[in-house]
């Protein structure tokens, strides 16, 4: 190559007419050249390069548009293909160009069905027989053993006993905790979800029976799950700790059953610790399973006074069973005395069953039972044949040598291979309690006979939670458990699918049977005949028992049975009701109500993105949140903040976890935790306020005053409806609280939202007013109303037990001259004007705390509470234990980190429940000017109202001061302050 042609850096130098001519033949421009069809080879390739060469370096330069030295996109992807070329630049760094495909789980799974000791074709056998199926859900307080007791369910039913060999180390030990999949349950220790269950299970006499069974969760921020899962049952076995005792969750939890009209049946779980923790003697462990008995149901008794007899649970009766899940087994009175006599036989097991509780002596000389004791020292039945050899069995188990132990068992014919006599103590009483009990079968007679099968338990749920008449065919189908009757579903509850992007709905199966692929509509909480608007269409697109860790598909689920459903979540949030796309006879559908929650979500935090395009991604997550848990509430407040409310720190700890880990994958930032305020009234208003509308053609006068204790709850428990006849609300009124039949008759709305407890009442006098007229702006009132109730003027949060009354109205004579647009916040402004005068006050919520621990953190608790504006109401020993409880209350805004605080002063002893109890006055004037607040200085015990009405409407973006006059009328503020009415107030 001549090196005369080319500078330095290799760029041609050449003669430049020579190049231009070159490049105009485009010599070398063939050899670039991608053609759709190639061009016969040459013979001799090699012989033409030779040829090249021969005429000396060539010069020539191709230029770029005749050179091709890729294929075209077109020649590569065929035509028709759309092709985009972006700049380098145009995407980010951030992000891969091919996304590698992520698959998140956030729950556990079983890879297959695992095998199981009945046929899975059997059990969708019997769920074509309402009469052999039993819906249960356990419920209780914390840590008393619910989940336990599934495990032991699951382990009789589920061959995974190898499995759990295989488990080493630290993992030897743990619970199996089958039913908690979610990753922070496991973490934690603790049920967050409710989860379902089918399982077929086989009662003493060797009958199958279907039993679909929901394990709920047992803390009390939880509840909210309990009460969505009690919908979908038709009773409930409550779970209790032998030593505890009823707990302030259970004890909810029983009056929610009770109220609800849910049989209930009695588990006493951790029987072991009587005998291995407490070292109690066999007669004093029989007066502590007494006393839990009668602590249930003196509970029962006290919801339903006088009623509670016919509710009694009682072991005689079969609706109590005494179990150790850790031990794995479980018996009731009945199923022990069939023990007896399969052991000795010609023993009438249900005579000698009802013979064996409360004080009945047995006479062993004459083999007879006698109501008083024969001799001194004599031992009650259940000492004599139950928990003595219980004793017996454990202290032989755990004291003898192999060679004595094996002599003893013998006895018993329970058979152990040598080298499980080795074992640990504990493995060992495990095996020797499983082969001297066996299965779960009293289990399963005490559910069989005390709790209905769907077929039964239909009415009285229809009764119940059904908004329809019952005298419909739709009605019919559901009162017969029809499987062939038309498809009506109630969804309580969704589960998220285990990579957390989509939901399950789970609900009951009411008539028909849910088929996939079956077209229907989606019928919403705030759906009714009159407005329609909560109604979606969707196609079911899988059917699946659901059974926690997997979930088996079906091609069809009928009537009486749980199903989980799969593409029909859009439109559902909370609960909805499905049913056929069409009724025959063109029916209408009519949806269950709402489920009634036991407890209110007050806690609220704001959330943001830490990255600000990140907005719709978080607002999706919280979109999924509000599906995922029952009790949470989302909004947008006035000032443009993303509000999530929830029930205790635990339960928002959770939420928000999931909306950062599971629905949103993003970082959120997270305000202060506040809570939720109420406005109310102490007297009744100084003077009558007016307001006059902008056109000054009308006047709406009015009167607040605060409400008679108990009507607040009466409402919002739907104990009186405004939906009800005039005659009904007046009686109620009338015999409850003493109100004059005009008074009474007089209500025109509960507000805010039909069931908020507020009244507007109407107080004019025919003489004075024209009625006719009033009727015609009677709604606008009533939506002015509605608006000022919902958010108060001290720091708009909503307005609590008030009655508001109208005095009187002047309409004008043309009706357009008092349109919705003229009444409605004139109507509003008097409500804020009398609401002012009549001496506001702020409510905050209050949690009831409930503690549990040795004698010596009791001190502590009374410190702490003093500390945090608290106080106890009780305490006490817990008989039978060395635990004392103490009860007390605080306010939900000085609650944060209380736990935490108990936790650190009390080594970890002490337990503590917090409940959302009440709503408590502030102290202190929301309104007095006088009071000075100094930054960073807590306020005065009389100036928190002041306080806390400032520090919200800051928050908010309100201006600083409540302004009276800004409601008032000028003329009528100017003769207020003359009169010196105002500066009294």
């Amino acid at each position: 190559m001549d090196d005369d042609l080319y500078d330095e850096f290799g760029n041609f130098i050449g003669d430049a007419e020579a190049s231009e001519e070159e490049s105009e033949h485009g010599v070398d421009a063939g050899n670039y050249v991608y053609d759709d069809y190639p061009e016969e080879a040459p013979e001799a390739p090699a012989q033409e390069m030779m040829d090249v060469d021969d005429e000396g370096p060539s010069n020539a330069v191709v230029l770029h548009e005749d050179k091709q030295y890729y294929p075209t996109a077109a020649q590569v992807y065929g035509e028709g293909v759309e092709v985009l070329v972006q700049e380098e630049d145009a995407q980010p760094l951030t992000q891969p160009i091919v996304a590698p495909v992520e698959q998140k789980k956030f729950s556990i799974e079983e890879a297959d069905l695992p095998p199981v000791y009945f046929d899975r074709t059997f059990m969708t056998d019997l769920m074509n027989f309402p009469e052999q199926i039993r819906n249960v859900a356990f419920a209780g307080h914390l840590h008393h053993g619910k989940t336990a007791f599934m495990d032991m369910l699951v382990l009789e039913t589920h061959d995974i006993a190898d499995r759990l060999e295989k488990r080493t180390g630290k993992k030897r030990d743990e619970q199996l905790r089958y039913t908690d999949i979610h990753i922070l349950e496991r973490e934690r220790g603790l049920s967050i979800k409710a989860s379902p269950m089918s399982l077929v299970l086989q009662g003493t006499k060797g009958k199958s029976h279907l039993f679909n069974m929901i394990d709920t969760p047992g803390h009390v921020d939880f509840v909210d799950e309990v009460a969505a899962s009690l919908r979908l049952v038709d009773g409930v076995c409550l779970v209790v700790d032998v030593v505890e005792g009823v707990q302030v969750n259970t004890e909810q939890i029983i009056k929610h059953a009770v109220l609800e009209n849910i049989p209930l049946t009695l588990i006493v779980n951790k029987m072991d610790r009587l005998i291995l923790e407490l070292k109690l003697p066999p007669n004093d462990a029989y007066y502590k399973l007494k006393h839990v008995i009668e602590e249930v149901n003196t509970i029962i008794e006290n919801t339903i006074p006088g009623r509670g007899e016919e509710r009694r649970l009682s072991p005689e009766k079969g609706n109590v069973l005494f179990a150790c899940t850790s031990m794995g087994w479980c018996f009731t009175l009945q199923s022990f005395a069939k023990m007896y006599s399969d052991s000795y036989g010609g023993v009438n097991s249900e005579e000698f069953a009802r013979r064996l509780w409360g004080d009945i002596y047995f006479n062993p000389q004459k083999r007879t039972f006698t109501r008083k004791p024969i001799e001194e020292g004599a031992k009650r039945s259940f000492v004599n044949f139950i928990m003595e050899p219980i004793y017996k069995l454990y202290s032989h188990t755990i004291s003898e040598s192999p060679e004595e132990l094996k002599g003893t068992l013998k006895k018993l014919g329970i058979q152990l291979k040598p080298s499980q006599y080795k074992t640990d103590p504990k493995v060992l009483l495990k095996l020797v309690c499983e082969q001297f009990f066996g299965p779960s079968t009293g289990f399963v007679d005490m559910v069989c006979q005390h709790i209905p099968s769907p077929a039964e338990a239909a009415k009285q749920k229809l009764e119940q939670y059904y908004t329809g008449p019952l005298d419909t065919k739709v009605a019919e189908s559901m009162l017969n458990c029809d499987q062939n009757g038309p498809l009506v579903l109630y969804v309580s509850k969704l589960f998220s699918a285990p990579d957390a992007k989509s939901f399950y709905s789970f609900g009951r199966v009411m008539s028909g049977i849910a088929r996939p692929g079956t077209e229907v509509r989606v019928l919403g909480e705030g759906y009714s005949i009159d407005d329609e608007e909560d109604m979606a269409m969707a196609r079911i697109s899988d059917v699946f028992i659901a059974e926690t860790r997997y979930n088996i598909p079906t091609d069809g689920v009928p009537a009486g049975n749980w199903v989980l459903l799969g593409g029909v979540d859009n439109s559902i949030v909370k609960t909805a009701t499905i049913v056929e796309k069409k009724f025959e006879d063109d029916e209408d559908a009519y949806i269950f109500k709402p489920i009634s929650h036991f407890t209110q979500s007050v806690l609220k935090v704001a959330v943001e993105p830490i990255n600000p395009s990140e907005l719709p991604k978080m607002l999706d997550g919280i979109r999924k949140i509000n599906k995922s848990y029952p009790l949470v509430t989302t909004k947008v407040e006035e000032s443009g903040e993303h509000i999530i409310l929830g029930t205790g720190e635990l339960y928002m700890d959770c939420v928000l976890h999931d909306l950062r880990r599971l629905y949103a994958d993003m970082e959120v930032r997270v305000s202060d935790p506040v809570v939720r305020f109420c406005e109310t009234v102490q007297d009744m208003s100084a003077t009558k306020c007016y307001a006059i509308t902008p056109n000054k053609k009308n006047t709406i006068t009015m009167v607040a005053e605060p409400l008679e204790d108990g009507i607040a709850q009466d409402i919002e428990s739907g104990a009186v409806r405004i939906r009800d006849p005039v005659r009904k609300i007046a009686k109620f009124f009338e015999e409850k609280y003493g109100w004059d039949l005009l008074a009474a008759r007089s209500i025109w709305a509960f507000g805010p939202d039909e069931m908020g407890p507020n009244i507007l009442q109407d107080d004019t006098l025919p003489s004075e007013v024209d009625k006719k007229r009033l009727n015609t702006v009677k709604e606008s009132i009533k939506q002015g109303f509605n608006w000022a109730v919902r958010e108060g003027p001290l720091c708009e949060e909503p307005i609590r037990n008030t009655k508001f009354r109208l005095i009187d109205v002047s309409l004008a004579q043309e009706a357009i001259f008092r349109g919705g647009g003229q009444i409605i916040p004139t109507a509003r402004r008097a409500c804020y004007s009398s609401f002012l005068m009549a001496s506001p006050r702020l409510m905050e919520p209050m949690y009831s705390v409930s503690m549990t621990g040795p004698q010596d953190t009791v001190s502590t608790v009374y410190n702490i509470l003093a500390r945090r504006r608290g106080h106890v109401l009780s305490d006490g020993p817990i008989a039978g234990t060395p635990l004392y409880r103490v009860n007390g209350l605080l306010p939900v805004i000085d609650s944060f980190g209380f736990e935490t605080d108990l936790r650190i002063n009390t080594p970890g002893q002490a337990m503590v429940s917090l409940v959302f109890d009440r709503w408590n006055i502030v102290p202190g004037d929301p309104l007095d000017k006088d009071i000075v607040l100094r930054p960073l200085q807590m306020a005065n015990a009389q100036a928190t109202a002041r306080d806390f009405v400032l520090k919200t409407r800051r928050r908010k973006g309100l201006s600083e001061d409540v302004s009276v006059a800004k409601f008032l009328e000028p003329e009528f503020y100017q003769s207020l302050i003359e009169s010196g009415t105002l500066g009294e107030a």
